[in-house]
């Protein structure tokens, strides 16, 4: 694979090389940042493209919304067509972002974190899916929509993410949405936003997040599949998922399962978890409006210290909707081993229903 060298295709530190960017991706093989900070607005991956960026190397990517083309994503859980990721593939085989630098996402009170959720649009999309509107007609207009994930790879095949180091994201970090063998190693995630999750695998086959560290403003791993109407629609579960040796210092959960996982959840196997001071060490949070089955998790050798709620929770009516819905969850098959939490006011919390009970779970 031959090294792009971005500053080749005329890129400068401290300028906009969003065009010398774009350039090197369509030449193909690795694309190399060096060492600099870079501005540059959205990133498109293509297949067998390595973006790479080099250890004292900085993208810094901007911070108006309309930069950002309108794409197929998904956000929260839903279909649209919405602001572009910062760095995007649709479709893609091969598609990796590695290297020791810097991804800065430059999210602030001042720019994309000013409004947590754009209340019309998102009402908009809520009734659009109730309406049946097809996905290709959930079209937000530039400076409408959503802020948008970090990194998302959508529909993509073998795609790794390796040691980069990620800052202040928009939204969700690392978003890869119907994808199967997917890498995430040895990635440092630092983003303390409104819903910042670390690492949402969301409806992916074959996931390993291995050696990766997460201080975030929201659940660190967060495990997903879809929201109520629309996640049914699609009907994709995430599956066959390990995460190992990481590390967790601020978070609501450290693994978290939900809320948005229609699709189902099943296969999720944790072992040599290192966290410290987040909400949760493991959160399963779901309702009666989002259906779906989660099951046969297993965890085991993990370590927690100052944690501010439960060590355990796992609960059937998270945002329970009133009257309840009619799509009650199925949680089964949860096994955790070897658990030493320290500083928790409590172990295990489980907040279940008759019509939605959590069945077979086991601790020891």
């Amino acid at each position: 694979m031959p090294d792009r060298l971005i500053t080749e295709y005329g890129a400068e530190p401290g300028t906009d090389c969003s065009d010398a960017i774009a350039q090197a991706i369509a030449a193909g093989g690795r694309v190399v940042v060096p060492p600099g900070e870079f501005r540059t607005g959205p990133i498109r991956l293509r297949s067998n493209v390595e973006l790479h960026v080099s250890a004292g190397g900085t993208l810094r990517f901007h911070t108006d919304a309309t930069a950002y083309p309108i794409v197929r994503t998904r956000w929260q859980g839903i279909e649209c067509f919405s602001h572009s990721p910062l760095i995007y593939a649709y479709g893609e085989t091969d598609v990796a972002v590695t290297g020791t630098g810097t991804l800065d996402g430059g999210a602030s009170t001042d720019n994309w974190w000013s409004s947590t959720r754009p209340r019309t649009d998102w009402e908009r999309l809520v009734q659009w899916v109730e309406d049946g509107v097809p996905v290709e007609e959930r079209v937000f207009a530039p400076g409408h929509g959503f802020r948008p994930s970090f990194v998302q790879p959508y529909e993509c095949r073998r795609v790794r993410i390796e040691d980069v180091r990620i800052v202040d994201a928009p939204m969700w970090v690392v978003h890869p949405v119907f994808c199967t063998d997917v890498l995430v190693r040895g990635v440092t995630v630092e983003s303390l936003g409104p819903n910042n999750d670390g690492c949402n695998p969301d409806s992916c086959e074959d996931v390993l997040i291995s050696g990766c560290s997460f201080t975030t403003g929201d659940d660190c791993v967060a495990i997903k599949s879809g929201r109520d109407t629309d996640g049914r629609r699609v009907a994709r579960p995430s599956r066959n998922i390990v995460i190992e040796s990481c590390r967790f210092t601020a978070g609501h959960g450290a693994l978290t399962i939900g809320s948005e996982a229609s699709g189902g959840v099943h296969g999720v196997h944790a072992h040599d978890l290192h966290i410290t001071g987040t909400d949760h060490a493991i959160r399963i949070k779901t309702n009666s409006a989002r259906g779906g089955v989660i099951e046969n998790l297993t965890a085991t050798d993990i370590t927690a210290t100052g944690l501010t709620t439960s060590a355990v929770l796992i609960t059937t009516r998270h945002a329970e909707p009133d009257p309840p819905g009619e799509h009650p969850p199925a949680v089964r098959n949860i096994t955790i081993t070897n658990l030493t939490a320290h500083s928790t006011p409590r172990t295990i919390e489980i907040i279940d229903s008759p019509r939605a009970p959590v069945e077979g779970f086991r601790m020891s």
